[in-house]
């Protein structure tokens, strides 16, 4: 009787996986050849996978890396494949493996055409990686002052805390930082107060 139990129970398993198998492995192999003429800058192959109907590749992920093909896009500072393929549907607020989304690439690579392009597409300003690091975080640690400015006129928050508790202003505070730091966050401060002496600006 045990035998038997086990005999159903992996012919069942073998039955479910004959079933679902053809349809995973077309989707990821569409979602490959996808990220393959992204990589490739291979438009006419893309253009071709995205104008299938009901195809969902345009946010097809990496299975090692967990990149989507807008995070390969602006990791090469690419602003008409970026533009592009948010036009398409590109999800600006998808995490790769290591919790970073396309906003976190952009300010990695100093990329501020793409930040500037993203931020107008929706992605949101104060996203977190895997350690909590928001993009303005990384913009103060990096000492761009150019990013924190586009950060902050889009609405970043300069006291939003990583994993370690420290926000942008406690970077832009420590020994050894440029005053410039700490100033570019003060003056978009005084640029967007109220008269209520709150602060006002775009929310993503």
């Amino acid at each position: 009787m045990v035998a038997l139990r086990k005999f159903i129970a992996i012919t069942t398993a073998g039955l479910a996986l004959a079933v679902s198998s053809p349809a995973a492995a077309q989707f990821y192999s569409e979602g490959y050849e996808f990220l393959e003429a992204v990589r490739e800058r291979n438009g006419t192959d893309a253009t071709e996978m995205l104008n299938q109907p009901g195809t969902t590749v345009i946010n097809a992920r990496d299975v090692s890396s967990g990149e989507t093909g807008l995070h390969i896009v602006v990791g090469r500072q690419d602003a008409t494949w970026t533009r592009w393929l948010l036009q398409e549907g590109a999800n600006p607020n998808i995490a790769d493996s290591r919790g970073r989304m396309p906003l976190h690439v952009a300010i990695e690579v100093g990329f501020l055409e793409g930040v500037e392009i993203l931020l107008r597409r929706g992605a949101r300003v104060d996203v977190v990686n895997s350690v909590g690091e928001t993009p303005l975080i990384s913009a103060v640690l990096a000492r761009n002052v150019d990013l924190m400015e586009i950060l902050l006129e889009g609405g970043a928050d300069p006291d939003r805390t990583d994993n370690t508790g420290r926000s942008a202003r406690d970077y832009a505070l420590q020994s050894g930082v440029p005053p410039r730091i700490l100033a570019t966050i003060e003056e978009n401060e005084t640029e967007n107060a109220g008269g209520d002496g709150r602060i006002y600006g775009p929310v993503f």
